[in-house]
């Protein structure tokens, strides 16, 4: 059986920079990439791609020498303070590397301000190309992921879905079944991970094991079975699953392995 597609998202091995992350990223066998280029907390680690730049000439030439492709954009935060026009560089940049979306979570308790920064950012978007996926966090605004089916919904806005995380989507209160009656332009990602054990109850305790507890696909509990035969045939899937020890390159190869069997073992129990 040939090995499915499978994309990386930058935050499993964020340490690497993008010009050694796209490389190693296909000497593993992924064939995609999510990149970094937004902090999606103060302090957290991102990278700047300008546009025209030598280091936009070098990661094109290398996204060509090793055919991958740039799928997703991470990681936005849209809060009260958040300004769209702020991420026309981001759009530029990722527009050049020929992203394909830009992950947002939703944390403002203004619902109608939420709704209107978010369609307006899908306005700035579309003539790049490209789209949004909120991803509902379960100690944000956008808590489940019926929030953020029901955001992408109101926003009116064409290319506006949701990224259903393994982790995010069941800690946050979601059912494989869940996926089963949304419509298909509202699942377009899909990221793979694994925990164990209860959900955690604190915001502080759901959030480091978000960034640190997560296991590699198959190790845990979550039905991650039933997940991926509820997800859209044509949802795009990647891999999340953040290092907290060792050589990036050996983790990266160990989550692309243990993903591919999961999914493997989906399609022949089909």
């Amino acid at each position: 059986m040939p090995l499915p597609r499978l994309g990386i998202a930058h935050f499993t091995t964020i340490g690497v920079e993008p010009l050694d992350y796209v490389a190693m990223a296909a000497r593993v066998g992924y064939s995609q990439v999510g990149l970094r280029l937004y902090p999606a907390f103060p302090g957290a680690p991102f990278y700047e791609i300008s546009s025209r730049s030598s280091l936009m000439k070098a990661m094109r030439a290398r996204l060509a020498d090793t055919g991958l492709s740039i799928y997703d954009i991470e990681f936005v935060v849209v809060d009260a303070t958040f300004q769209p026009a702020r991420l026309r560089p981001v759009f530029e940049t990722a527009a050049e590397l020929g992203a394909k979306r830009l992950s947002v979570c939703g944390d403002d308790v203004d619902g109608a301000r939420l709704c209107s920064n978010i369609a307006e950012l899908a306005d700035l978007a579309q003539p790049f190309g490209m789209s949004i996926d909120i991803e509902n966090m379960p100690w944000r605004t956008i808590s489940s992921f019926a929030q953020a089916v029901q955001l992408a919904k109101d926003t009116g806005a064409k290319n506006v879905g949701t990224l259903v995380d393994a982790l995010h989507f069941t800690r946050g209160g979601g059912l494989p079944k869940d996926l089963k009656g949304v419509p298909q332009q509202f699942v377009r990602s899909f990221q793979l991970c694994d925990t164990i054990g209860a959900r955690p109850i604190s915001d502080d305790a759901l959030i480091a094991e978000a960034r640190s507890g997560r296991k590699l696909p198959g190790k845990g509990t979550l039905p991650l079975a039933e997940l991926l035969g509820a997800i859209p045939k044509e949802c795009v899937i990647s891999v999340e699953v953040p290092m907290t020890t060792g050589i990036a390159e050996d983790h990266a190869r160990r989550v692309y392995e243990a993903a591919q069997r999961t999914i493997r073992d989906v399609a022949v129990s089909v």
